[in-house]
This record gives structure tokens, sequence and C-alpha cells, in this order.
């Protein structure tokens, strides 16, 4: 056979689907290692998607979406961040993570680097990667919250550097950006003429803090705009598996951005686009509970983990906790969170699926049943005192 090439050689496993399929092949185990909402799909969302196909418009759409939706997620981000953002820079695509490759694949030349943060989501790595480019990661440091530091994040630019990754609120980390931190690192990318791609799939779901979008300091600047904002409905109305979500852009761009989009997908799906409609526009009764049940969820779980004497950060954002074990995992969290699954039953997401950093580390998903979620922190090992 011949050899694939390099850089799909090059990308690792992705550690989170590794610990999880082992769980689903594991009677009766507790799976909090995947953030897979756990509600059924609001029933005017399901009833738009089966809509569609009962009139039969299953013909492609245009390659930013249908118009109708472009509108909707334009008109929800100018309503949660007070951006004047035109439906003609939002583009429909197939979840965020597409988003995030029609965004790298529009900036990034073999060889550029993009500056991503340690921990962080491990497909800005792997996306990189496939795409030829060099991932440069940027530490996000205990001792400091895992906030990043701008001096941190400045001293790894180089004449290669193109791209700022950013991620608020943060998987695996639960934490939020404030907008100082937010303004300073968007006076960071222009003082270097580099764009930003902000991950934004958990907006919806902040606790007690705003969620501040980079495209806030973008709008209007001198220097021409530079965020490219992803979003998703996965998340935020339990849609993981319609796959769909929006990338919206800095004006001026269509020609090219359809030509990206054409070469990828072509276009999103028709039925999920009516389904993400009607999300969007429909009532908001989902999103409310959902955010309700993670905020007890992560109480309860955090009340647990505290008692135990274990280390957590406490989250602001996204519905996880990220949890210091280091104690029981003995240097090699990947081969522990696989033992934990085997001798007590329960899946983490072990911390260097995220970055070098995450060793000792697990991310445990607050999602699911909080009798499962609490049965399953329970499970573990406390903390010498």
């Amino acid at each position: 056979m011949p050899e694939l090439a390099a850089h799909v050689r090059d990308v690792p496993v992705n550690q989170i689907r590794e610990i999880t399929e082992a769980a689903w092949r594991t009677p009766d185990a507790l799976v909090l290692s995947i953030g897979e909402p756990g509600f059924p799909l609001p029933r005017h969302v399901l009833d738009a998607g089966i809509a569609c196909l009962d009139r039969d418009e299953t013909n492609y759409t245009p390659n930013a979406g249908i118009p109708a939706l472009r509108e909707a997620f334009a008109a929800r981000f100018r309503q949660d961040q007070g951006v004047d953002v035109g439906a003609d820079q939002v583009y429909v695509v197939s979840g965020a993570q597409q988003g995030l490759h029609l965004a790298m694949s529009l900036l990034l030349s073999p060889g550029d680097e993009i500056l991503i943060p340690n921990p962080g989501y491990p497909t800005f790595a792997m996306t990189s990667r496939l795409l030829n480019a060099v991932p440069v990661q940027y530490p996000l440091h205990p001792d400091h919250n895992f906030q990043p530091r701008v001096a941190d994040v400045e001293a790894l630019i180089t004449g290669r550097t193109r791209v700022l990754v950013l991620n608020s609120p943060s998987n695996p980390l639960g934490a939020v950006l404030g907008e100082d931190l937010v303004r300073d690192l968007m006076d960071l990318a222009r003082r270097h003429d580099l764009w930003v791609i902000s991950d934004e799939c958990y907006e919806a779901f902040t606790y007690d803090v705003p969620h501040v979008s980079p495209a806030r300091f973008d709008a209007g600047s001198p220097e021409g705009a530079r965020v490219f904002a992803s979003l998703t409905l996965s998340k935020t109305y339990g849609l993981t598996g319609l796959r769909i979500g929006a990338l919206i852009c800095p004006p001026g761009l269509k020609q090219k951005m359809d030509n990206v989009m054409e070469s990828i997908v072509s276009c999103v799906a028709s039925a999920p686009q009516y389904a993400a409609l009607a999300a969007l526009t429909g009532p908001q009764d989902y999103v409310r509970h959902a955010h309700r049940h993670y905020r007890e969820n992560r109480d309860a779980a955090s009340a647990v983990l505290a008692a135990k004497g274990i280390r957590f950060l406490p989250a602001q954002g996204a519905f996880y906790l990220w949890a210091d074990l280091s104690h029981a995992t003995g240097g090699d969290v990947r081969a522990w969170v696989r033992r934990f699954l085997a001798d007590a039953g329960v899946a983490l997401a072990p911390g260097t699926a995220f970055g070098s950093i995450g060793e000792g580390w697990v991310r445990i998903a607050l999602c699911g049943r909080k009798q499962e979620l609490l049965e399953g922190v329970s499970r573990l090992p406390a903390a010498s005192r």
C-alpha cells in the first residue's frame, strides 16, 4: 500500500474519543468523558426538520446557507454582543469543527504558525496539522487560574505567526475570559497583524459572568476587521448529531469564503438548517432549562470534589469541571483514566488530551443526569489532607 501523506501521519489520536469509545464498550460505565447534552430535541426544532423533508426541500442551498438562517445567526450575535454583523458575514457550517477548518483553510499556508491554548481543545492542533501549518501552544498555567498572560503569548510570536486562537468559555477548563483581557489580546493581535479565530461554542452557558466576544473590539477598527467567531447549536440546543453551526467572518470575504466552502462541503444539508432556524427563532425554554441543569450539576459535583480534598477550577462557563487528580495518576493520566474505567466503571477525559499542561488533570462533563454525575465523582480517589 502507498504511504499516507506525512501531515496525516502526524495527527495524534484524540484521547477523548479513545476513552469514550472504550466506555461505550464497557457495560454500565458512567460516561463523564464527552460533552453530549442529555436532553431530547425541542419538539418545534424536530418538527421544522421533518417538515423540510416532508415538502421535499432537499436541494442544494447557497454555499453560505439559507438566507433566513444567516440572518437569524446575525440577529442573535447583534443582540448578545452588540456588534453590527450583517447576514452576509455569516456562513452556516456543519458544526463548529467545520467552521474552524473553514477559517483555518482560508488563513493558513503550509509552514504558517497558529497560536493555540494549552490546555485547549485538541482539534485546534489536529486541524492546523492537516493543513500543514504549525500549532504553537501558549500556556495556561494553574497558578494563573488557567488564564492566558499576554506576555506569554507575545513571546511566542515569530515572523511566521498568522493566527491567534481564543476559546471562551473554555473547553476543557470552564474558564471565561474577562473583558479587559479580551481587549488586551485583541490589542496584541493588532500590534502583530494576526487573524483571530474565536471559538465561542459555549457562549450560551456562563455563570454570573458575561461572555465577551473578541468581535466587540473588532468592529470599526482602523486596521481592519480580523475576527472569525465560531458558533454552534450542538451545545446550546443539543443538536450534536445535526452538525449545524455558524462562522461569523470579517466583511468583504464572500467570494473567497464561497470558494473554500465549495471545496470542503458545498453546503450544509437543508433539513438541519431549517431545524436550526426554528431553534434560534422559536421558544428558548430548552436553553433556560439546560443552563439551570448545568449550573446545578456544577455546584453539586464541586461540593463532592471539595469534600474529597480534590483541587479543581471553579467553572465560570461551559459544562465541565477541570480537576487535579495528580495525587492518583502517577504521572500518566492517560493510562490512569483507562485503569479507572476498568476498575471503577467511570470514564473521564484525560487532561493530556488538551495539552501537556493537562498532565495529572481530568475533565469531567456535567451535562448528563445528576445522579450519574454524582455517582461518578463519588468514586474518585480522595486527596490526602
